[in-house]
């Protein structure tokens, strides 16, 4: 996805195949929405879309108490954050509707940062939104908003209605609901494409910004888990061989550094792969020294 404030990170970082003189800030790596879709690449259901799966061999791939969603809930992704991203927000789901939009919660895995990287969340403790509303129209709502220096392996959790924006230098892997809605709520004065300020959406976001989210702070690593809700998000040491999963379920895996094998195949920095709840056993093996990764699953239902 070219965007704006995107880099060639992706590329020279986890050696991804870019086209050229293009400035990509997203990399949809595991994703089932209209507009883009996940093939599987080798095995049996080659060819298969995520789609597909998903409607027509749910409970063999994915497993059962699964959620009753017209599509698979979780969008896996690669951020090259060259410059800031907009100030923005994700709807909360009781709202999200009747702003004709898809709520969303993410969590934000830190790659690889520049010196000096950054993100802003949350609000400043007290900040009321008619003070928010006064600091938007004088061009000072930055100054509302936490500034969190951050380094190599942070996590931060997003939940929806908390507001945000990514600051350049970070490269992200991000684990994110299904969605595709954000609402834009400052820009930096940026210009866009064509030398035109982009669309800013204010309305949309003060009924979505949730005032109460004060001074929030990174995910604090328990054992393994990163996160245990809206997704299971999970960073493992692999130095030795393991199952993909204890129960027959499926999990996506996110190689962070070093190499594993998984079966047949082989997974580096930057590759993304799905083990389907009937391959529950497979066994994950490191295949380099200082073999990383994460795992993501649903919550048990």
């Amino acid at each position: 996805m070219e965007r704006i404030w995107g880099g060639r990170r992706l590329e020279t970082f986890f050696g991804k195949q870019l086209p050229p003189g293009k400035l990509i800030g997203e990399s949809w790596e595991i994703v089932d929405r209209p507009e883009a879709q996940s093939l599987v690449r080798q095995g049996p259901w080659r060819g298969k879309t995520l789609h597909e799966l998903w409607v027509e061999k749910r409970e063999e791939t994915f497993g059962d108490g699964l959620p009753d969603s017209p599509r698979f809930p979780i969008l896996a992704k690669l951020l090259d954050a060259r410059e800031t991203l907009s100030l923005q927000v994700h709807p909360p789901p009781e709202i999200a509707e009747s702003l004709g939009g898809e709520s969303k919660s993410e969590l934000w895995y830190f790659a690889a940062v520049d010196e000096g990287a950054e993100i802003f969340a949350g609000l400043r403790t007290g900040v009321r939104p008619t003070k928010f509303e006064q600091a938007l129209a004088d061009g000072t709502v930055a100054e509302l908003v936490p500034r969190l220096a951050v380094k190599s392996g942070d996590s931060f959790f997003v939940p929806s209605g908390r507001l945000h924006a990514i600051g350049g230098g970070n490269l992200i892997v991000e684990i994110q609901e299904n969605s595709d809605t954000t609402y834009r709520v400052f820009d930096w004065n940026r210009l866009g494409v064509a030398g035109k300020h982009r669309a800013l959406h204010r309305a949309e976001s003060m009924r979505a910004i949730n005032f109460e989210d004060y001074e929030p702070t990174f995910v604090r690593q328990e054992d393994e888990r990163l996160l245990g809700s809206p997704f299971v998000v999970e960073r493992w040491e692999l130095t030795a061989i393991r199952p993909a999963s204890e129960c027959a379920a499926f999990a996506i895996f996110v190689c962070l550094q070093g190499a594993l094998k998984c079966g047949e195949m082989e997974a580096r920095a930057g590759d993304f792969f799905l083990v389907p709840a009937c391959g529950a056993e497979s066994k994950l093996e490191p295949a380099a020294e200082g073999a990383a990764l994460l795992r993501i699953t649903l919550p048990n239902r």
